[in-house]
């Protein structure tokens, strides 16, 4: 059951662009699925709970900057969590 308790708290270092938007957060469920974004629109902070996660699965996340003309970075290096 999705959110059952169970979430995954992400965190990490602000970009130093001078145009920063906000970030988009990417999950993918098990270790070699495909990315989705989490995110509707980049969020502001450099903190996200994602609060689907089903127990049990192992997800791997990734993030992206987004500058103020909507261009997005290669994506950060990966988080792996694993719900118990």
């Amino acid at each position: 059951m999705a959110g059952a308790g169970h979430s995954v708290v992400l965190d990490w270092p602000a970009s130093t662009s001078s145009n920063l938007s906000g970030y988009n957060v990417y999950r993918a469920t098990g270790l070699t699925g495909a990315y989705s974004k989490l995110t509707a629109a980049p969020v502001s902070g450099v903190k996200y709970t994602d609060t689907s996660v089903v127990s049990g699965e192992a997800y791997v996340y990734v993030v992206t900057a987004v500058d103020s003309s909507g261009v997005e970075s290669p994506y950060s290096r990966t988080a792996t969590a694993v719900v118990p």
